[in-house]
């Protein structure tokens, strides 16, 4: 019997403080309009002191499960997307099933920054393809906060913190009824690692390091790359552009996501933006923008959507469901 995914639930979580432009213009040197003028954003989310990337994703994770009417002993299957663990190991999906009280089946982390919730989202709809799995949470949880060079106004404008859940449930393909996860297209290019990374390591320096980007290259690559997947992505369902209800694009800076949006040649009304207000929440960002899109009503049941994403490495990737 052949399988398929069906996205059961969406969550978020979003921690209490609110970091304005306003405020990093006293921090660094830069404006509101320089911000928005380059990237789009207002503002964004900071973790509190003593607030891990494992307790934001058990709350997006929370609600995502309430969302889809299941419990903790319903899931099988726990991957979280993070570059910012809580610990080098053990992996931060762990601590989220012990918290959640699940205690079945696997957990672990998957590290492809911005594209991880794309990278962990195709692995768990191969999980469940194979039969291996029956309900899926899939997390994408960072605490970008604690990696920025606070000094550097080139990132520190750019990334913030918060986690987006999903969760997946399999259901007999001849039975879908053409709902469910469509298709998934992964992609790297490990040439480009000096464009986009943290200059820190275990094995390296022995230390976490700060973000580091060369920011005209990585839109340039962004463009490229994201139109590229999103086109292979309809290629391959045999879809135009055209047929899309929505995009729910990486949440990294308002002219990528225009650029490509024009690029593709889809209106502007058809593609979810969150990134004034929530910033650059890397893994987070998609789960986050689509969990926001389905709670006030945009997104509705039966819409087909696209979701991509670009990340250090580099690391991009589609995936097209059908809700």
């Amino acid at each position: 019997m052949s399988f398929r995914s069906i996205l059961a639930g969406t969550g978020a979580y979003l921690p209490a403080r609110v970091l304005t432009n306003a405020e990093l213009s006293a921090m660094v040197d830069t404006t509101d309009e320089w911000i928005k003028e380059r990237s789009g954003i207002s503002s964004r989310h900071i973790a509190a002191d003593g607030e891990y990337t494992s307790d934001l994703a058990l709350a997006a994770a929370k609600a995502a499960l309430s969302d889809a009417g299941l419990t903790a002993a319903d899931v099988d299957l726990i991957i979280v997307a993070t570059a910012t663990p809580d610990n080098t190991f053990p992996a931060t999906a762990t601590k989220v099933q012990a918290a959640l009280g699940a205690s079945k089946g696997a957990a672990f982390d998957i590290q492809a920054v911005c594209s991880g919730f794309i990278y962990a989202l195709a692995t768990a709809d191969n999980f469940i393809r194979a039969g291996q799995a029956k309900c899926a949470l899939v997390i994408g949880a960072e605490t970008f906060s604690r990696i920025i060079d606070w000094t550097d106004r080139t990132t520190c404008v750019l990334f913030a913190d918060g986690a987006g859940a999903v969760v997946l449930t399999a259901e007999p393909a001849d039975q879908a009824g053409g709902r469910g996860v469509l298709s998934t297209h992964l992609h790297a290019d490990g040439s480009c690692h000096d464009l986009l990374y943290v200059d820190g390591g275990p094995s390296t320096t022995m230390t976490v390091g700060h973000i580091r980007m060369a920011g005209r290259e990585v839109f340039r690559h962004a463009v490229t790359n994201l139109a590229a997947v999103t086109q292979e992505a309809l290629d391959a369902n045999g879809l135009k552009a055209s047929d899309l209800d929505w995009i729910v694009p990486h949440q990294a800076n308002i002219r990528i996501i225009d650029t490509t949006a024009r690029k593709l040649g889809l209106a502007p009304e058809r593609v979810v933006t969150t990134v004034d207000h929530h910033g650059n929440t890397s893994a987070a960002s998609v789960p986050l923008a689509l969990a926001e899109a389905r709670a006030d009503g945009r997104i509705k049941p039966g819409d087909l959507i696209l979701l991509e994403a670009m990340g250090g490495g580099f690391t991009w990737g589609a995936a097209i469901i059908r809700l």
